[in-house]
């Protein structure tokens, strides 16, 4: 049952961040891959959230860590398309952007996790 709810809990992730991602795209346009950094900022700040309240607090039961942690969060993020992306904005001469795209997203994302973990542990 576990491999089916972490399963579950992927595709609910995948498709979450199919339907952000276009969101995000589709107001902000696509020289910058902002849908990408949105969700990684979004997966991070949940993700220091989930962990502070399941493994610090015991707030969440242990079983929520498999579906929401490994399942939903592991295939809502997307470090693998924020690699091409940034290696895309290099390979068309945007070296500027691409920074910004590596730097801004290591930068939020840990601004983001540790926001999560300060209110998981607060609540």
């Amino acid at each position: 049952m576990p491999l089916i709810l972490i399963g579950l809990g992927g595709f609910a992730g995948a498709v979450s961040r199919y339907l952000l991602d276009g969101f995000v795209t589709d107001r902000t346009g696509a020289s910058f891959p902002w849908g990408t950094l949105v969700v990684n900022a979004s997966g991070t700040f949940v993700l220091g959230m989930a962990f502070a309240m399941t493994t610090e607090r015991a707030l969440l039961p242990p079983d929520v860590r498999g579906p929401l942690m490994i399942g939903f969060l592991g295939a809502y993020t997307t470090f693998s398309t924020y690699m091409i992306e940034s290696w895309r904005l290099i390979e068309g001469g945007a070296w500027i952007m691409a920074v910004a795209n590596l730097g801004g997203s290591v930068a939020v994302g840990l601004v983001a996790v540790m926001a999560g973990l300060a209110i998981g542990r607060a609540i």
